[in-house]
């Protein structure tokens, strides 16, 4: 069996000091996809740059604060990808890929454009990229599995107030059109859907801090494991958890039925 865990901290220093590295190292996965580091390498202790049985592997963001994903990984890879080598999006720190024989595993963090309209021309500047990108990892050739906070819900039933947010990021038409290009032309599965088809409240990652949304549930799916179809259909079983607050989000666990 393959574990693997997505979880954005919103900040590995703030996560950590809410238990999220006891946690992590007690859930047996063979790989932790983390978001938003929110640090530098200078800033990180020896606890959070390991776990025990697991090395960490990191793409930081230039600047500080900001952004930065990360990777512990319970197996040596074949070869590390920092990047996608475009130098404004890998100067934020948004993309890390573990390469192995049969399987290459990465973390992902898609920009958000709900700061503003420039933020929101650099989202669908790196989706337009993305997506030739995604073309080309589906024809390598071996499984991939990509985790992420990929800051975009794609349907009425990812989120609890949809009505309300039909013009707002991560829910604009544009953004749910892209990703359901992602699963039916390119092929990619939302393994968590494949599993829970109909998964409505359970299903949320995300909830603001304003109003009270986490204590009324009003979230949105925004995490996602999304594979190529021979791994995907050897998904097991997955799990939100919500028992202890890490962050703004709730780490995403799937586990498969495959052999590293």
């Amino acid at each position: 069996m393959l574990r693997v865990i997505s979880a954005n901290l919103n900040g590995i220093r703030s996560a950590t000091n809410k238990g999220f590295l006891p946690w992590a190292a007690d859930q047996g996965a063979d790989f932790i996809c983390l978001q938003e580091l929110k640090a530098q390498e200078a800033n990180m202790t020896p606890d959070m740059l390991a776990l025990p049985g697991c090395r960490g592997y990191f793409h930081y963001a230039e600047k500080k604060g900001y952004s930065g994903v990360g990777v512990y990984a319970r197996h040596e890879p074949k070869d590390v990808i920092v990047g996608l080598g475009v130098p404004e999006i890998d100067a934020e720190g948004r993309y890390l890929e573990l390469v192995y024989d049969k399987l290459a595993l990465i973390s992902l963090y898609l920009p958000s454009g709900s700061s503003g309209e420039h933020r929101q021309t650099a989202k669908f500047a790196f989706m337009e990229h993305f997506f030739g990108h995604l073309h080309d990892l589906a024809q390598r050739g071996c499984q991939v599995i990509l985790c992420g906070d990929w800051n975009i819900a794609h349907k009425e039933i990812d989120l609890k107030n949809w009505k309300g947010n039909l013009k707002n990021s991560g829910f604009l038409p544009e953004e749910r059109a892209w990703l359901t290009r992602v699963f039916d032309e390119l092929g990619w599965v939302d393994v968590y859907r494949s599993l829970y088809p109909e998964a409505t409240g359970d299903a949320y990652t995300w909830w603001s801090n304003r109003g009270q949304a986490r204590a009324k549930n009003v979230g949105w799916r925004i995490d996602y494991q999304i594979a190529t179809r021979d791994i995907a259909s050897a998904a097991r079983q997955a799990s939100i958890y919500k028992e202890q607050w890490f962050s703004d989000h709730a780490p995403l666990t799937i586990d498969y039925d495959w052999k590293l």
